[in-house]
């Protein structure tokens, strides 16, 4: 018997697709909501019906809770699961689901509020007995005024993190190393607070030495049954967004596994909890028997399949059977745990310029074979700047963690997207460092790796390929009638031309501009040089409209130019009068997005390397530095919407 005939998922992109595989599995009939700028999503495919949410403005659509509310009355739904992200943490949301006749998939509002405030959900938890994390908070669910943070920061000491005690995610959060550093720290941790959660209220934290982020998946029922199914290693992590989840964690022992999943169980019994959720927690790597409570989601987190996969429950399944009322089946006892598992998410980022966000359309998508992939892409999908940029997570699992970490990396290998950066070559160098392999974990470990990444450039191989593919086969650009005096072919009366082709290649440190020959039999050389690509090696390709070419070997992506002829004779132009040494005046932004925080203002003499102003794309601020010296004028106000190139 399914727990209901229709169920509206208030979501998008993976997550929403992840929930419609169960529903279909189930039976149950599936209602997808979307924006403007998910006309064309796969989640809107798969769905039974979807329904558009409006208004034009994309990130705000999937935080309208009356548009969804009608969406889900509409279709006639019984219950509303809303995923991760956006509503789903909305103790608001739940009453007018509940208000409306529709079951929320997710605990009660009650367990919600409460801990959804981090300063409330410490000082609960604690009087249950559980470890927390040494800090400062205003009393009675006040707020700290910045004289007052700055007074508790030296009373706590640094290093400490600043915290928005309404937040999740580790948006707004921000590590303080000094006092030097600490009032620009709270304006920022403010405003993304205050964008994020419409609450900027802040707590402060002890920093934990080398910690290591560990979590417990909990289940319980209305009935009181309350279980979990063990814990989820979370550490590698950058700017307190997590990269690489698996489960179990290797660092606890038998008994520190049981000691805090009874302190799990415990802080959802506390609060009444049904549902699934996941309590957090932060763990000395040199006292690993030593844990402090940091918060509990409550809801379905990303990283649940790495769970699903070493216990074999559905945890999407179990959340609709708990909140149609059910009585879980499942007792602690139940619970084994088999082998390892680990799942790496795929951003749209480029580790290449500093993890800058990216966006545009996807030209060609293929998963990997045999491994399981929770991802909401598919060609033509346009991923713009407005959503968070993660595009789909890559699970594996093995018998041990080391065979687990094997499959991982060559379903990363086999995982192709084309049409926008993306960070698969990054999380392929991350699972080939030592500690990564060898269990040696800590939320820190990633930006110290960092700096010795070394990002692959394309070999003479892959330039090859590129030209070959750029030329074009023999008779593109045909008008159609079929005559060969109309076959853009190069055809001549004896032996056929090299066709030639100039290319920007992608380099670590920019490009480089080449010059390729491709003759009629495929020969290539490149500046003069033939290139021997004897071995044979599988790529993927896509055009773009403007004639650029992406290009992915083995997890590795690069986008070779095509410089137009205008182009070409600009810079030629250009590099006649420009003096040797100088460097271009203007500020560009370096991606699409809102500029949110002007640093300066016309007028200003800077240095370079001076902060001119922030600009935010996916939940993150990028500042933009002045590329030399000199006196500024600004073209841009707070609150402009850029394009990525745009003069500032």
């Amino acid at each position: 018997m399914t727990p209901f005939r229709t169920v509206l998922v208030a979501n998008r992109g993976e997550i929403a697709c992840r929930v419609l595989r169960t529903l279909r599995s189930m039976g149950i009939r599936s209602v997808a909501v979307y924006s403007d700028a998910d006309a064309g999503s796969l989640h809107v495919r798969q769905a039974d019906v979807a329904v558009r949410i409006g208004p034009p403005a994309a990130a705000a659509s999937y935080l309208d809770s009356a548009a969804i509310v009608a969406a889900a009355l509409a279709t006639g739904a019984d219950a509303v699961h809303p995923g991760y992200g956006f509503l789903s943490e909305n103790a608001d949301f739940a009453r007018a689901c509940a208000a409306a006749g529709l079951v929320f998939i997710g605990p009660t509002p009650e367990a919600i509020d409460l801990m959804g405030d981090k300063t409330r959900a410490k000082a609960h938890v604690s009087a249950r007995g559980v470890s927390v994390i040494a800090g400062s908070s205003a009393p009675d669910h006040g707020a700290l005024g910045d004289a007052e943070l700055a007074t508790s920061a030296r009373e706590i000491g640094f290093p400490l993190l600043i915290k928005p005690s309404a937040g999740g995610g580790g948006k707004g959060m921000h590590m303080v190393g000094s006092a030097d550093d600490l009032a620009a720290a709270i304006v920022s941790a403010r405003r993304v607070a205050l964008a994020s959660f419409g609450d900027d209220t802040l707590l402060l934290e002890r920093m934990i030495e080398t910690p290591r982020h560990i979590e417990v998946q909990v289940l319980a029922d209305a009935h009181g049954a309350v279980i979990h199914l063990g814990e989820r290693e979370c550490s590698l992590q950058r700017r307190h967004q997590k990269v690489i989840e698996e489960a179990p964690s290797p660092l606890l022992d038998a008994a520190t596994r049981t000691r805090i999943g009874e302190a799990a169980c415990e802080v959802a019994r506390s609060v009444g909890y049904h549902g699934a959720g996941t309590v957090e927690f932060l763990v000395a790597a040199a006292a690993p028997d030593d844990f402090f409570f940091l918060e509990m989601n409550t809801r379905l987190q990303v990283e649940h399949p790495v769970t699903e996969l070493v216990t074999g429950i559905d945890l999407v399944e179990w959340q609709l059977r708990v909140a149609a009322g059910e009585q879980m089946t499942l007792s602690q006892t139940d619970v084994a745990v088999h082998g390892h598992a680990i799942e790496a998410r795929v951003y749209a980022e480029d580790p290449r310029r500093g993890f800058l966000p990216g966006s545009g359309e996807v030209l060609a998508v293929q998963d990997p074979r045999d491994i399981r992939v929770d991802g909401g892409l598919a060609t033509g999908t346009i991923v713009t700047t407005d959503y968070d940029p993660m595009l789909a997570k890559v699970i594996a699992h093995g018998a041990t963690r080391a065979e687990a970490i094997a499959r991982l990396e060559h379903g990363l290998r086999e995982t192709v997207v084309l049409g926008l950066p993306t960070n698969i070559e990054y999380l392929l160098l991350l699972l080939a460092d030592s500690r990564v392999r060898s269990g040696d974990l800590d939320t820190g470990l990633i930006e110290r790796t960092l700096p010795a990444l070394a990002f692959a450039d394309p070999d003479p191989s892959a330039i090859a390929a590129a030209a070959r593919l750029l030329a074009g086969p023999a008779g593109k650009g045909s008008r159609g009638d079929g005559s060969p005096w109309t076959q853009a072919s190069g055809w001549r009366v004896g032996a056929h031309r090299a066709r030639r082709i100039v290319i920007d290649v992608p380099e670590q440190s920019g490009y480089r501009r080449v010059v390729a020959s491709v003759a009629a039999d495929g020969a290539v050389s490149v500046d003069g040089v033939d290139v021997h690509d004897g071995v044979l090696r599988t790529v993927h390709s896509a055009r773009e409209p403007g004639g650029a070419l992406w290009l992915a070997r083995d997890g590795v992506t690069w986008r070779f130019g095509v410089p137009s002829r205008a182009e070409l004779i600009g810079e030629a132009r250009a590099a006649l009068i420009r003096a040797p040494g100088e460097a271009s005046p203007e500020i560009a932004s370096p991606m699409p997005g809102t500029i949110v925080a002007l640093h300066a203002a016309t007028g200003d003499r800077g240095e370079a390397g001076d902060p001119v102003l922030s600009v935010e794309a996916m939940k993150m601020e990028h500042r933009v530095l002045a590329p030399l010296c000199g006196v500024l004028t600004l073209s841009a106000r707070a609150g402009d919407v850029v394009r990525a190139g745009d003069v500032l």
